[in-house]
């Protein structure tokens, strides 16, 4: 199957999720990693949960439509 078509095909699926490329100051990072290591979960989970915990805490309105997601 040539490139273009399997490309194709990846596109018209249907995804759950938005990939995102966030950066950090190093500081962060590493504490980021740490807290996944810890956690026994990768560095994306944190940050997830993180965005998660910060959207119900500062917009506790929208947290409902978050978590329906999940």
């Amino acid at each position: 199957m040539a490139k273009g078509t399997a490309d194709k095909k990846m596109k018209s699926q249907p995804t759950t999720s938005v990939r995102a490329s966030i950066s950090f100051p190093p500081d962060i990072y590493e504490t980021l990693e740490i807290i996944a290591k810890e956690k026994k979960v990768s560095l994306a989970w944190v940050v997830r949960e993180a965005a998660e915990q910060y959207i119900g805490e500062k917009w506790p309105l929208f947290s409902g439509k978050v978590r329906e997601r999940s």
